[in-house]
């Protein structure tokens, strides 16, 4: 048997910006990508802190240290800039493996900088 487990996940990132007319995506500064082992179009679920929407989308890297958190197309429509958000994207794990698993969480700051790790 396999399990959902929580892969990775980018907690209270500041939305920078949000482009309603580009194609449906998230934006996310590369080097956040990297520390969280997500990678380009990837799916991600987004959980909205402020205003409780939950969607899930496609992740897009973004200029590397640029603290850059962009929801593009419809996905824009979910937040506003301000907005805190969680990225979280998930992974099968065999049964073995699950007592073992350990995710990469990561915590920001207002600028969307590393502030701790789990």
């Amino acid at each position: 048997m396999q399990r959902f487990m929580l892969k990775s996940k980018l907690h209270r990132a500041t939305v920078t910006d949000a482009n309603v007319d580009y194609e449906g995506s998230i934006t996310i500064d590369k080097a956040l990508m990297e520390a969280t082992d997500i990678l380009p179009y990837e799916k991600v679920a987004i959980y909205n802190v402020s205003n409780g929407e939950r969607f899930s989308t496609y992740t897009i890297k973004g200029k590397r240290n640029s603290g850059v958190i962009c929801l593009n197309g419809a996905a824009a429509r979910k937040v506003s800039r301000g907005d805190r958000i969680i990225i979280a994207s998930y992974v099968l794990v065999d049964d073995d493996a699950v007592k073992e698993w350990s995710p990469k969480c990561i915590l920001l700051d207002d600028k969307n900088r590393i502030k701790d790790t789990k």
